[in-house]
């Protein structure tokens, strides 16, 4: 595809989707404005929304933006498992930037939302709003792509690399492979000089990876599907790693509630999580009727993606290739490119922790240096909901899991 006719494409599905991804650096000040005296409309908009609404009649409303990160949300509404609860649903509002989705959180404006699973860490700890994860979204389904020119990570030295937000898991993995082959992440301007061994990471919204990649703007870039997909299907780029295939069943995006929601209205959070609990099994065991739902030819109309490049994503059946390829690295792991599986492990958030600590960010970070990871693993997470919802659908074995509430983080780069 021609270089300019990507870019319009990808341009219009940004502007008719409102599917802008990432966070800019004005984004991220407008999250960091929401805590102190400056969250204090916004709290009393959510309280006032809260109190609107007492009891388990509150209607599950729905925020998240089109990525396949969003897929259980998506289908428990499609698949009226909120209802089949007892719950009312509202349409599911999508949301053009993360900053928006957590503004709207904050104010009560929507209650069930899938977070960036470092960036659930700022909101609570960064911003000191009472979010908390009371179960993962899924698993894996992110992927580091490059122009075809690249054959290794060692051969993005000197290169420019997009990212979709310095906290996110993407971030973290990437830096961890630059590190592994005697490479530095350095955050300057585009037009900088640059070292050998030195990569330059840009944040970019995910809407604009694929054209920027087509344009030589950057080398690769690391991020949630279905871009990785989407750079694969217009024939301009490919994957290297799979971000599955260095952190094993790591957790990108989570499902949040606020506090207070739970504290008023425990039975109406354990609902919800039923809800998604049975959306995950039933995508992970009906892949392509899931990328129907999604697609932008579907009913729901979702997302603006369309059906092959969600299939590349939910159905993957060229994993097999990948690994006659070489781009799995590890496939003993047996992994599939997107999964699902609920349970918020204990040892995957104090990993994150440390990660995180130990990562380059912009913005300040001096919060981060100060968490105990044992402590924000007990204290951002609330298992509870998903141990009761498991054992509505038969336990993690249902997923194809141990049925062991504990597990040890592997991360092989």
């Amino acid at each position: 595809m021609h270089d300019e006719s990507l870019r319009s494409t990808y341009q219009h599905v940004c502007a008719a989707s409102t599917c802008d991804c990432g966070i800019s650096r004005r984004d991220w000040l407008r999250i960091a404005a929401l805590s102190g005296a400056a969250a204090s409309p916004l709290l009393r908009a959510g309280d006032a929304a809260a109190q609107a609404s007492k009891g388990d009649d509150v209607p599950v409303r729905i925020g998240y933006l089109p990525i396949t990160d969003a897929t259980p949300l998506l289908v428990a509404h499609s698949r009226q498992l909120f209802e089949a609860e007892g719950l009312r649903t509202e349409k599911p509002r999508m949301f053009r930037t993360w900053a928006q989705i957590i503004e709207a959180f904050v104010a009560g404006q929507v209650n069930v939302v899938h977070l960036l699973s470092p960036s659930t860490l700022f909101v609570r700890y960064g911003s000191k709003f009472g979010a908390k994860v009371v179960a993962w979204n899924h698993m894996n389904g992110s992927a580091l792509a490059v122009a075809k020119h690249i054959q290794s990570v060692k051969d993005l030295g000197g290169q420019q690399v997009a990212i979709p937000f310095w906290y996110s898991i993407h971030n973290v993995v990437l830096q961890q492979l630059l590190r592994a082959n005697g490479l530095k992440a350095v955050s300057r301007a585009r037009q900088a000089s640059l070292a050998a061994d030195e990569v330059n990471l840009l944040v970019l919204p995910p809407a604009e990876m694929v054209s920027a990649l087509a344009s030589k703007a950057v080398a690769g870039y690391i991020v949630a599907e279905p871009f990785v997909a989407a750079a694969e299907v217009a024939g301009v780029g490919k994957v290297l790693r799979f971000v599955g295939d260095v952190w094993q069943n790591h957790a990108c995006c989570l499902l949040t509630l606020a506090e207070r929601d739970i504290a008023e209205r425990p039975e109406w959070a354990q609902r919800v999580t039923n809800a998604m609990v049975k959306a995950q099994l039933w995508t992970r065991n009906n892949q392509l009727d899931t990328a129907k739902l999604l697609a932008s030819s579907g009913e729901g109309r979702y997302t603006p993606h369309s059906l092959p490049v969600l299939s590349k994503v939910l159905v993957a059946t060229e994993m097999a290739q990948y690994q006659r390829d070489g781009v799995i690295h590890h496939p003993a792991w047996n992994q599939r490119r997107i999964d699902f599986q609920p349970y918020p492990y204990a040892s995957y958030t104090e990993a994150l922790v440390k990660a995180l600590q130990t990562t380059q960010l912009e913005g300040n970070v001096e919060f981060l240096h100060q968490l105990d990871p044992g402590f924000v693993a007990k204290d951002l997470v609330d298992d509870r909901f998903v141990k009761k919802a498991l054992q509505q659908v038969g336990g993690l074995k249902a997923f194809g899991h141990a049925e062991s509430f504990t597990r040890k983080e592997v991360i092989a780069v």
